[in-house]
């Protein structure tokens, strides 16, 4: 396959869907978590759910670092611009996540907080540049895919004395480690995961040899998957034949971006640059150990952290939302009472309405949430 749309061919996705449902066993049900939002996306988009057999089914994880990151860290941002009178500098799909009160970085923007939307650290670097006698804070977030370029700005910033990061970069297999050790899957048994469709741009920087170790200590396979259809269900087809066969491995469907070791150039820039944080909070999934990276004390001068002292106080979420659940995969959008009256696109409440990646956006675009809520009358009817 060479071009995009050999990714999205009818008459493939047909011959794998009659391939899956040939080989899953009727006596059993299937559940795989997609960790990363832009499965959760192309599952929706694309109808992938609809072409699977109903004993399979896909559990949304915490695959946008947009979602979990914590209402305390947004409210910090927040306070950079209004109480320290920084310039913060963020990508654009943090603009409008809720933080307490109600309230937003877009919305202190309005009410006079000099928030700015940037496309890359590169923009931030320009303002504190052009600004030299005002304090600019960039507003790092995002898994292990866009912490590289944070580095590569920290150390260009050398000799920029008023240019800090406020760092959030959290870890993907932290998290995955701490949903297989979590009540729910191990205990419980609310949430059954037999595998993971695994991360593809985040593999493409820490490689696929991380999650050797949770295949063979939770005995769960892991596929690297590729966000387009056709990626997802190969990659199902792999799972599906691995719990068919008692395997528990590491398999990689991405190989045309996705290697065993990784980007090592990328990996060394980030180990020189940041190192891990004890403890840090994800929405959701509360405090995960060793799950997300801090600035090294070589390069503390800047750590907006250290730099402002920020508090760690906790923020909460808006009552009724269900995103903490969502993101463990204990309930779905549909389960959410806020979701498609109070909370939508134009008024989100959780972040998993306001990301691009999140599961509540995924479904308000693609129209799942009115299927599932049909579905759920024709139960209510039946019984």
């Amino acid at each position: 396959m060479k071009y995009v749309d050999d990714f999205r061919r009818r008459d493939i996705a047909q011959g794998l869907a009659a391939q899956i449902a040939a080989e899953v066993d009727p006596s059993r049900e299937y559940a795989f978590m997609e960790f990363c939002g832009g499965h959760t996306h192309a599952i929706f988009r694309y109808g992938v759910q609809d072409l699977m057999p109903a004993n399979l089914r896909f559990v949304h994880g915490p695959g946008c670092p947009v979602c979990v990151l914590p209402i305390a860290r947004i409210d910090n941002a927040i306070d950079l611009a209004e109480r320290h009178g920084a310039i913060v500098c963020s990508y654009g799909d943090m603009m409008r996540v809720p933080a307490s009160k109600k309230r937003s970085l877009i919305r202190a923007k309005a009410e006079g907080a000099d928030i700015r939307m940037v496309y890359s650290t590169r923009d931030a670097l320009k303002i504190a540049r052009e600004n030299p006698d005002r304090e600019v804070v960039f507003f790092a977030i995002g898994f292990e895919t866009t912490t590289p370029p944070t580095a590569v700005a920290i150390r260009q910033a050398e000799g920029l004395e008023n240019f800090s990061v406020f760092c959030n970069h959290v870890l993907t297999p932290s998290a995955i480690q701490h949903i297989l050790q979590s009540p729910e899957v191990r205990e419980m048994g609310r949430v059954r995961i037999d595998g993971f469709l695994g991360p593809s741009h985040v593999s493409s920087i820490i490689g696929s040899a991380p999650y050797e170790y949770f295949a063979e200590e939770f005995q769960k396979p892991v596929v690297i998957a590729g966000f387009e259809p056709l990626d997802v269900m190969q990659s199902t087809l792999m799972l599906v034949r691995q719990v068919n066969e008692g395997r528990f491995e590491v398999e990689n469907e991405y190989t045309r971006v996705v290697s065993r070791e990784g980007n090592l150039k990328a990996q060394a820039l980030v180990g020189e640059v940041f190192e891990l944080r004890a403890r840090f909070e994800w929405r959701g999934l509360g405090e995960v150990p060793f799950s997300a990276l801090r600035i090294r004390e070589r390069y503390a001068a800047f750590d907006a952290e250290r730099r402002f002292a920020l508090s760690e106080s906790q923020g909460r979420d808006v009552k009724g939302c269900e995103c903490p659940a969502i993101l463990r995969g204990v309930k779905t959008p549909t389960d959410c009472k806020l979701f498609g009256t109070v909370c939508t696109p134009d008024n989100p409440q959780g972040s998993c309405m306001v990301s691009s990646e999140g599961s509540c956006a995924a479904y308000w675009s693609y129209g799942r949430f009115r299927i599932d809520r049909q579905r759920q009358g024709a139960r209510e009817d039946a019984a």
